[in-house]
């Protein structure tokens, strides 16, 4: 058996779900009467529903309550880059979204858009309570409002906490996304159970909007690696940011994005900060810590995937909604890290703002899982590659003032 699994996991998981996704519409054409196929979606759905919130719950916890103490100059600037790229990277994406809107094909539609809330104070109202809930309850009821706040605080609270304890959290956070990483071993079953009843019920026009879907996704993330991580880049070392930009992306992004794993990619970000002559001291703290923090491409994916399932839901979305929903996407997206497809699990935690089912959202995690051969590896190379690039820019800010020359 574990010579199977051995070769199972063996194979690109990449591989793995373009095989599911086609054997899946194959299937659809072929037999479309054999409706017992889409069961393999729904438990795939059903699994990661039921670990999602425990996933995000410890991650969170585990993150704040082990990050690191140190306070420099260099660090603090880094810090604030990456938060501030963050946040940015959602308000594009909501007005990206906005400006093109993408439908998606969800069942229970017309039930969620009779609830949904009809303004920022009932947004707001919602989100409060949802903040103070029971965090058994929260944990229960997949309240990821609540399991965030809980978590935060709890995280912040145990950074007090024996090393015993902190090392429990951990192993405790490990051992929650090894079980999440073995379902999503299973994907290419779950994609073919979910192409089968997509295509069933709606033909092969349903890959035109995961196209559109995808196109908007990726379109974003390009819009903040080469567009405004430029200007925070010229920012701090006031000249053409473009040559540094295009190391990063031939020495990180490339790897990044066939590894699909930001953890992975800290030795090749570290490597190519000793090359550039940057402070060990430095480094070894920032570029871990952006693979934790600094979630770009999360923040899109999570912003833009609900969008589109509130624009499909026929939920209107107005300014100051929109700005809460920025600052919740980086907030969650932090969360992200430590598990392929981590962004998607976060889905309905943002979701749960405009009061869309757990039902219903994990539909649109579905749908991610669907276009994740492409989304998941542009947004580690996103998210992977901007560790290293903030990082470089944050100490080449203090040469420039220090009046080296920098050199890249």
């Amino acid at each position: 058996m574990q010579k199977v699994w051995d070769k199972w996991t063996g194979i690109s998981l990449v591989k793995r779900i373009i095989v599911g996704l086609v054997i899946g519409v194959i299937l659809a054409l072929a037999i479309p009467q054999a409706s017992g196929i889409g069961i393999l979606g729904d438990v795939f759905v059903g699994a990661l529903k039921a670990m999602a919130p425990l996933l995000v719950f410890f991650l969170v916890m585990s993150s704040l309550s082990n990050a690191g103490q140190s306070h420099g100059g260099v660090i603090r600037t880094v810090i604030v880059l990456y938060m501030f790229s963050t946040v940015l990277a959602s308000v594009i994406a909501v007005f990206a979204s906005m400006i093109f809107p993408v439908d998606m094909v969800l069942r229970e539609a017309a039930a969620e858009a009779a609830g949904a809330p009809q303004g920022i104070v009932e947004v707001l109202s919602t989100l409060l309570l949802n903040v103070v809930a029971n965090p058994v309850a929260s944990l229960v009821n997949a309240n990821y409002i609540g399991i965030l706040s809980w978590a935060v605080l709890l995280g912040v609270a145990f950074r007090a906490a024996k090393d015993t304890t902190k090392a429990a959290l951990a192993d405790i956070s490990d051992a929650i996304s090894s079980v999440v990483r073995i379902i999503i071993n299973f994907a290419p079953f779950g994609i073919l159970g979910l192409v089968y009843t997509s295509v069933t019920t709606s033909g092969l026009e349903t890959f035109t909007v995961y196209g559109k879907l995808l196109i908007l996704l990726v379109g974003c993330m390009l819009g903040i690696y080469f567009i405004t991580n430029p200007i925070l880049v010229y920012w701090c070392i006031r000249k053409n940011p473009y040559p540094l930009i295009f190391k990063c992306l031939k020495q990180s992004a490339i790897t990044a994005f066939f590894t699909r794993s930001s953890a992975a990619n800290i030795p090749v970000n570290m490597r190519i900060c000793e090359e550039m002559g940057l402070d060990k001291d430095t480094y070894s703290v920032t570029i871990p810590l952006g693979a934790t923090i600094n979630m770009d491409g999360a923040a899109i994916t999570i912003t833009v995937m609900t969008m589109a399932t509130v624009h499909t839901l026929g939920i209107p979305v107005d300014i100051p909604t929109a700005i809460v929903l920025s600052l919740l996407a980086a907030l969650a997206a932090c969360g992200a890290s430590g598990v392929a497809g981590g962004s998607l699990l976060l889905i309905p935690m943002a979701c749960s703002l405009f009061g869309v089912s757990d039902a219903v959202s994990m539909q649109v995690v579905a749908v991610g899982f669907i276009i994740g051969v492409i989304q998941d590896s542009v947004e580690t190379a996103l998210n992977s590659s901007s560790d290293l690039l903030l990082s470089a820019s944050a100490e080449f800010r203090q040469w420039r003032l220090e009046g080296r020359e920098i050199k890249f």
